[in-house]
């Protein structure tokens, strides 16, 4: 749902491009396979992508707990980490961990937060950039 808030005509203006994996056939497969999430295999996924990342998580503690490890093990290393899930289970641990994993971060403490959070901090930024929608 971030994806979807992210203003396309304002990454179309800094050159960027937007993804989102969780519906990607291949990471539900590897999801199943591993016997985890399709958030944390959003992660590994992410971690694939070459140059400058920037990534937001609205609704998926467990996606912040696998970016956390991966930025430790060296395997990304995200130019921002925007990380507002919302919830009650594990949540506000997960931002806890990215706030300590040394990589830049947004978050809103505690359990609040959502895609919609996640979409207008990304819009924020890149109107900031842009001067505009």
């Amino acid at each position: 749902m971030a994806f979807t808030g992210i203003s396309a005509s304002a990454l179309d203006k800094t050159g960027s491009v937007k993804a989102c994996y969780m519906a990607d056939a291949d990471v539900a497969a590897r999801a199943k396979e591993a016997g985890t999430t399709r958030a944390t295999i959003c992660m590994d996924k992410a971690s694939e992508v070459e140059g400058h990342v920037i990534v937001a998580v609205g609704n998926a503690p467990t996606a912040l707990f696998r970016l956390a490890d991966l930025v430790a093990a060296g395997k990304i290393r995200p130019d921002l980490i925007v990380g507002v899930p919302v919830g009650f289970v594990n949540v506000i641990q997960a931002k806890e961990v990215i706030m300590h994993c040394g990589a830049p971060y947004i978050v809103a403490v505690g359990r609040k937060g959502g895609s919609n959070v996640a979409a207008a901090i990304c819009n924020a930024l890149l109107y900031k950039i842009t001067g505009g929608a």
